[in-house]
Parts: C-alpha cells; structure tokens; sequence
C-alpha cells in the first residue's frame, strides 16, 4: 500500500476526506492508497528532518505547498537522499481558500496516483492550471 502525506500547510481534514474516498477506491482498484495527515502522525510543527527519513522509507509521496523542500539545498537533498515523492502545490499569489484546495486536490487526484507508481525520489510542480511539471 502506497502512503501519500498531506503536509501540515493543508487542513487536516483533507487528509481524512481523501482517505475516505480512496478506502472506496482501493475496493475496486489493485493499486492501494492510504492518505495520511502530517500534522497528525508526527505532531505539528514536526521538522522535515524528522519526518521525511520515516516516509522515505515507506516508500510514501508528500503533498506539500512548502517549495523550500525544494528550493532549500539542505531540504533538496534530505528528500532526494530518503527516497521521497514530492508533490509541490504552487498556491495563486492570494493563495488557495480551503474549497480552491479541495477542487484543485480532487482535479488532480488520478494524476497524483498515477505519479506514485514512479521509482523516487521525484518532484513535480502542480500550478492552479496545467499538467503536473516534472521537477529536476
């Protein structure tokens, strides 16, 4: 089963929504998700340094808005380095408000799925509009 981490710059509510609708997907579909909340598996505020060792090693991918993993040089390797799939949300200068979140998660759900199934460490960039853009 693949882990996909919602960071804490997410409501934890979406992190319990999406899992609710994946455990009725996973039904149906051979390709298993479970949608975990960050915030509420390693306690808010926990460091990148703490978390991103544990899910590297469980193979999960992260949905962050937190471009500093990547933009950071110290964060950049952390990640690559534990093997993790980043998928980086870039918010609209006004940001997202909590229902632009939902309709952008839910939009690019399957593609997010889709990208799990790619060897790590990856990184893509998700815009309010367009196709995920593969990172380097």
């Amino acid at each position: 089963m693949t882990k996909i981490y919602i960071d804490e710059n997410f409501a934890p509510q979406l992190a319990n929504g999406l899992d609710v609708f994946q455990k009725h997907l996973n039904q149906k579909e051979k390709y298993k998700v479970e949608v975990l909340s960050i915030k509420q598996e390693f306690g808010k505020g926990a460091l990148d340094e703490h978390w991103i060792p544990i899910a590297g090693k469980q193979k999960a991918v992260v949905i962050t808005q937190d471009l500093r993993i990547q933009t950071t040089r110290h964060q950049n390797e952390l990640y690559k380095k534990h093997g993790l799939g980043v998928v980086f949300f870039k918010p609209p200068s006004d940001g997202y408000s909590f229902w632009e979140m939902v309709e952008q998660l839910v939009k690019r759900w399957p593609e997010i799925k889709n990208k799990t199934k790619l060897n790590r460490p990856f990184a893509f960039r998700c815009r309010s509009r367009g196709n995920l853009e593969k990172l380097s």
